[in-house]
């Protein structure tokens, strides 16, 4: 990108400027006698001053220029941009993501650190709960693993939960993902991600519509929303709730015209209200990673994805609910009754009187609750609140 780029680059940072201010300030520049009788650009906005800003701008967004041109000059905040590889994406610039362009009102621009996805690949939002279960979390880490080792470029917010779990299973499969933040780039939210930051900046990218330093704040996240969807082909949605932001998404995928797959769940379990209301609404069910690529592939090959309104065959291992089986050395290690224990569990908490009744009461509660410390001690299972235990999604054995 041309240092020409750099009062481009300086007023779309600033605070409060979106793109309807800038072209009241493109159409007000162009009408005054001192600039080009043809469309100026950014540097005769820049240097038309406070008495033109005044004419496009509210009162709060002119203060918010003078306070900007005060302290951040556009080439320091350029210099900024180079220093740390961060590059300055403009709409009409050849490789700004054509699927974003076709959206809706845009972004004027965005910030990337890393890579932009790529045009000719698929590319799939996965997005979900952050306080997720372990059946929402082994499902993730398996769609993530699966379509990153078929090469799909998978994009999500970066926020934990189902976000990051489906991006750094991708990663971890020798995928590409790319992460769209709610602050700058140079800004780590959640910051317990931070290794997940660090690989998307090597495998894939880091992208974002504010200016590096904007700290993270909740009117921020539906635009970075958007862009998630904007930039995908399909949207996945694992574990929402009946009101979920991320039902706010599923909304502008569907705006966007995307196509919706949802990972059902236990009527019975809350995380997945949202999702078992979109299903009833005619999303598609996503079933298998095999399935679901079938579907996707034939869509692409027609140029278009094709709605993912049928349902695929009977779940696969890989993402049924229930992890595969430890490797054999593993399970050979543990004791008879560890064995038996770990048969009965669920990713669900089971209760440590529902697991003895499925072992029909062949163990004590001693032996029992020492068979399942056992057990969380292999990482093979969790408890999730006092005298409740599940499968430990992430064990890998």
């Amino acid at each position: 990108m041309g240092e020409e780029r750099k009062y481009d680059c300086w007023l779309y940072s600033v605070p409060g400027i979106g793109n309807r201010a800038m072209e009241r300030l493109f159409t007000i520049c162009s009408s005054c006698s001192s600039c080009s009788p043809c469309r100026p650009d950014a540097e005769a906005v820049f240097r038309a001053g406070e008495s033109l800003w005044r004419q496009a701008l509210t009162a709060r967004q002119t203060e918010q220029m003078l306070l900007f041109a005060k302290h951040i000059s556009p080439d320091g905040l350029w210099r900024r941009l180079m220093e740390d590889n961060i590059r300055f994406v403009m709409r009409g610039d050849a490789e700004y993501p054509a699927r974003l362009r076709d959206i809706p009102d845009p972004p004027y621009a965005l910030f990337v650190k890393g890579k932009l996805p790529a045009g000719d690949m698929l590319s799939v939002a996965v997005v979900g709960a952050r306080d997720c279960s372990e059946y929402g979390r082994y499902v993730a880490d398996g769609i993530g693993r699966a379509l990153g080792a078929c090469g799909v470029q998978i994009v999500s917010g970066m926020a934990r939960g189902i976000d990051g779990i489906s991006q750094n299973a991708a990663l971890e499969a020798g995928g590409i993902s790319f992460g769209v933040l709610g602050c700058g780039v140079d800004v780590c939210y959640p910051a317990s991600n931070r290794s997940l930051y660090e690989r998307l900046c090597v495998q894939g990218g880091i992208l974002s519509a504010y200016p590096p330093g904007t700290e993270p704040r909740p009117q921020y996240f539906p635009l970075r929303n958007r862009i998630v969807s904007g930039l995908a082909d399909v949207l996945i949605v694992v574990e929402a709730r009946e009101k979920s932001g991320t039902l706010i998404t599923v909304d502008m995928a569907l705006e966007q015209g995307r196509d919706v797959y949802v990972v059902p769940g236990r009527v019975t379990d809350r995380l997945s209200d949202g999702c078992n209301r979109l299903i009833r609404q005619g999303a598609g069910v996503f079933l298998s990673p095999e399935d679901f690529l079938r579907e996707l592939r034939e869509g692409w090959q027609y140029g278009q994805c094709n709605g993912g309104r049928r349902s695929g065959p009977a779940m696969s291992e890989e993402i049924s609910g229930r992890p595969a089986p430890p490797a054999p050395e593993c399970l050979v290690q543990l004791a008879p009754e560890c064995r038996a224990v770990y048969d009965v569990l669920e990713l669900s908490p089971l209760s440590v009187e529902q697991i003895g009744e499925r072992l029909a009461g062949e163990y004590s509660g001693s032996k029992l609750l020492t068979a399942l410390m056992r057990l969380c001690v292999e990482n093979l299972a969790v408890q999730k609140s006092p005298g409740h235990f599940c499968l430990n999604g992430d064990g890998r054995g």
